[in-house]
């Protein structure tokens, strides 16, 4: 079962053998990783499918160098997302061609293990409460937009002493042709009961311009 079902040649009744098992086992994995990872149908056929897709271009490429080298070159006009996916979704694309490559390999054993095992060991972590910060989970991107003439250090400082548990300056930028500015703070409420009466008062001293509270994930995304 763990033996490679390829000799030296690969002969059709082989590719196909593992063409099933590749998009079986395949399907099977992205089901199972459908329970936790929040993404779009979409996603999870193409994550399906990658499997099958690199078995077939390593069966193909065989040792031969030249052909491996214009793979190579082909694969690096691809990408998988526009955006960066979340770490879920990197982890299942990247489970999944490592099991392509086992599949490829003729190792038809090694790639079923490969998914199915990993994507219940996914699914029993995501149930154990390991590595849960709930303060990190608190934390949320606070934005405020001001116009050019405002100026911002310490402008905010009462409001953020009597609502904010913790407060940290995370940038500034420019914004509506560099008429305004967009200051962004990493905060924790001191009462989420009080996010109404927040965002009011700091509308009341940056002339009613727009002011976002959002979860807290990738900063670095948000300014």
């Amino acid at each position: 079962m763990f033996d490679s079902i390829y000799s030296s040649t690969v002969t059709p009744a082989q590719f196909f053998i593992m063409a099933g098992a590749a998009l079986v086992s395949g399907f099977l994995y992205s089901f199972l990783m459908s329970f936790r990872v929040r993404s779009t149908k979409r996603f999870f056929i193409v994550t399906a499918l990658i499997p099958f897709i690199v078995a077939a271009v390593i069966t193909f490429v065989n040792g031969n160098i030249g052909a491996g080298v214009a793979i190579g070159g082909a694969f690096s006009l691809i990408r998988f997302r526009s955006a960066q996916g979340s770490a879920e979704e990197i982890v299942a694309i990247l489970v999944a061609m490592g099991s392509g490559i086992a599949f490829g390999m003729g190792y038809i054993g090694y790639g079923v293990v490969i998914l199915i095992a990993l994507s219940v060991l996914f699914l029993l972590f995501s149930f154990v409460p390991l590595f849960e910060h709930k303060n990190a989970a608190a934390d949320q991107l606070l934005r405020i937009t001001i116009p050019e003439s405002l100026e911002y250090n310490g402008t905010f400082d009462d409001i953020f002493a009597r609502y904010l548990k913790k407060v940290e300056n995370a940038g500034v930028k420019t914004t509506g042709m560099g008429s305004m500015f967009r200051l962004s703070y990493k905060v924790q409420l001191k009462n989420p009961a009080e996010e109404k009466e927040f965002i009011d008062e700091l509308r009341t001293k940056n002339g009613n311009l727009e002011v976002a509270l959002l979860p807290y994930t990738e900063i670095q995304s948000q300014l």
